[in-house]
């Protein structure tokens, strides 16, 4: 029983779902927040463009980007510590 080309054709659209992830690597897809941002700044009585509000709209960014720092610092972390202390059944 031979199949030639055609076995290693369908191994590879088999195999191809399974590398796609590969091509997901890095930079995750930016979702847009700014509403969100928009409306928690205006929560507080402040004008669109005063000097507030420029700082409001500031320190969000800021928290957001300390928030994904510490995220990504977790998961360098639970990534070494899985390297270095491997389960051995």
């Amino acid at each position: 029983m031979k199949f030639g080309p055609a076995k290693h054709f369908i191994a590879l659209l088999l195999a191809a779902p399974l590398l796609t992830g590969c091509l997901e690597r890095g930079q995750p897809t930016m979702v847009d927040t700014s509403a969100d941002d928009d409306a928690f700044c205006r929560a507080n009585n402040v004008a669109v463009g005063s000097n507030e509000y420029v700082n409001c709209r500031k320190n969000r960014d800021v928290q957001r980007g300390n928030a994904n720092a510490r995220t990504d610092r977790a998961q360098r972390n639970l990534a070494e510590q899985m390297l270095n202390n491997p389960v051995r059944p």
